[in-house]
C-alpha cells in the first residue's frame, strides 16, 4: 500500500493513533518504529535550491512518538527527560558544534540555512532514537523483545532481497526510490550480520546455533549481491573483530574465513566477478608505492573525494563550512571535517570512542549471559565494520543504517 495515496484523514488518524500508543505504551510505539526503519516508503516533500527533500514514514512516526514521549513525561513527573549515560556529553557537544557550524556557515554564505535545517534534523534524529530507547529500556526482557524485532525486520529485508535477485542488477533495500541505494543496504547488512554472528557464537543450544548460521547465510547472499565494494571490504574487519575477541571460537572462525576466501572465486555470480574486475579498469591511474595502478571511474571518484575533502578543510579548519557541505564527499571522515571542522571531527571520534568503550565493557562484564554477550560483541564488531564502511560512504548519516545502529547502541548501554 502506497503511504502517499492514503486519504489525508487516514494519515492524520494513523498519526493520532501512534501518538496515543507512544503516550501510554511507548514500548509498542518503539516496536512500530523498528519495523518502519527499513520497511517504510519515502516521498518527496518539495525541493530546496534544486535538491529534492525526501521524507520517510518513520520520520513522521519518530516525530509523533517523540511528542507522545514528551507528553508522557509531562504527565508522569517520575519519568526523567534523559538518563545519564557515557554518551550524553559527547552527543550534546557534537550536536552543538553541528548547530554552530551551520549557523556560522549560513551567515558567511558557505551553506544554505534551509538545507541545513533539514540535514540537521536528519543528523539529530538518530540521537533522539538513542535517548528514547535508553529511557524506555528498563530490563533485559524489554531488550530481548527489541532485538527480536530488529532481527525480524532484517529477515523481512532479506526476503525482499531474495525475491528481487533476478530483477535488480544491484540489490537495494525496500522503498529506496528510483535506482536504489545498494551501499545503504550493504552498510545495514554489515551491522545485522555482526549481530547474527554474535548469536551464532553465544547460542544456548546446537539447534539455536544452526538457526542463526542459516540466518547468516540467508543474509550474506543479498549482502554480496549489493555489489558494494565498500561493503565487501568492511566485512573483513567486522569478521576479524570476532576472531580477535571471541577466543573460544577463534579456530572455527579462521576456518570459516579461509573457506569463504577459497570458495568465493568458484561460487560467486558473474556480476560479482565483473564488479571486482571493473574496479581496476584503467579509467584513472594512481602511483602506489612506486607502481602504477588503474581504477574505475567510480572507485577513483571515492579516492579523489579524500583529496578534495582535505583541500576544502584546510581553508576552514576549525568549524568547517556548515551542514550540508557543498561538495560531494563519499566518506564520513572528510565530510565531518568539511561540515564541522576540527572541533566536529574530535567530537565525532569522542562518540566513537565511547561506543567502543561501553560495548567492550558490556562484553567483558556479562560473562555467562548469552544474550548480553551476543548483542554487545555483535554491536562492537558491527561498529568496526561501519567505521571501515565509512571510508567510502558517509555511513554515519545514512538513515537506514543509523536508526537500527543507535537503537542497538541504547540496548547495549
Amino acid at each position: 500500500m502506497d503511504f502517499l495515496n492514503l486519504p489525508p484523514f487516514l494519515i492524520a488518524l494513523l498519526g493520532v493513533a501512534v501518538f496515543f500508543i507512544s503516550l501510554f505504551k511507548t514500548n509498542i510505539a518503539l516496536g512500530i518504529l523498528i519495523f518502519s526503519m527499513l520497511l517504510s516508503p519515502e516521498f518527496s516533500a518539495g525541493a530546496i535550491t534544486g535538491r529534492q527533500v525526501i521524507l520517510r514514514a518513520e520520520d513522521i512516526f519518530l516525530i509523533v512518538i517523540f511528542l507522545g514521549w514528551m507528553a508522557r513525561m509531562a504527565i508522569n513527573k517520575e519519568v526523567g527527560l534523559m538518563k545519564r549515560t557515557a554518551l550524553n556529553q559527547p552527543i550534546i557537544i557534537y550536536s552543538a558544534i553541528c548547530l554552530v557550524a551551520t549557523l556560522l556557515g549560513a551567515a558567511q554564505g558557505t551553506c544554505n540555512i534551509k538545507q541545513g535545517v533539514f540535514y540537521l534534523f536528519k543528523y539529530l534524529e538518530y540521537f533522539v532514537i538513542f535517548f528514547m530507547a535508553v529511557n524506555n529500556i528498563e530490563d533485559l526482557k524489554q531488550a530481548r523483545v527489541f532485538v527480536v524485532l530488529l532481527l525480524i525486520t532484517c529477515f523481512l529485508v532479506d526476503i525482499y532481497s531474495w525475491t528481487h535477485l533476478g530483477s535488480m542488477e544491484r540489490l537495494s533495500a525496500p522503498f529506496e526510490g528510483k535506482g536504489g541505494e545498494p551501499n545503504t543496504l550493504s552498510g545495514y547488512l554489515i551491522l545485522m550480520m555482526a549481530l547474527i554472528m554474535g548469536f551464532i557464537l553465544h547460542s544456548k543450544s546446537l539447534g539455536q546455533r544452526l538457526l542463526f548460521i542459516g540466518f547468516f547465510i540467508f543474509t550474506f547472499v543479498p549482502f554480496v549481491l549489493t555489489l558494494s565494494r565498500g561493503g565487501w571490504i568492511a566485512f573483513f574487519p567486522m569478521f576479524f573483530t570476532f576472531i580477535l575477541l571471541a577466543r573460544k571460537y577463534r579456530q572455527y572462525l579462521v576456518m570459516v574465513l579461509v573457506a569463504i576466501a577459497l570458495l568465493m572465486p568458484y561460487v560467486a555470480p558473474d556480476r560479482v566477478r565483473a564488479r571486482i574486475a571493473e574496479t581496476f579498469a584503467p579509467d584513472k591511474s594512481y602511483v602506489v608505492f612506486g607502481k602504477k595502478m588503474g581504477l574505475s571511474e567510480s572507485a577513483a571518484a571515492r579516492v579523489d573525494s579524500w583529496k578534495v575533502g582535505f583541500q576544502m578543510w584546510v581553508k576552514r579548519p576549525i568549524l568547517g563550512y556548515g551542514i550540508p557541505t557543498g561538495a560531494v564527499v563519499d566518506n564520513q571522515y572528510t565530510r565531518v571535517l568539511n561540515e564541522t571542522g576540527l572541533l566536529g571531527i574530535l567530537a565525532f571520534f569522542w562518540i566513537v570512542y565511547c561506543l567502543l568503550g561501553f560495548s567492550w565493557g558490556a562484553y567483558k562484564n556479562t560473562q555467562g549471559d548469552n544474550f548480553a554477550q551476543a548483542v554487545s560483541l555483535g554491536f562492537l564488531a558491527g561498529l568496526v565494520g561501519l567505521l571501515t564502511h565509512s571510508f567510502s560512504a558517509a555511513t554515519f548519516i545514512i538513515i537506514r543504517v543509523m536508526e537500527p545502529f543507535w537503537f542497538l547502541a541504547a540496548i547495549v548501554l
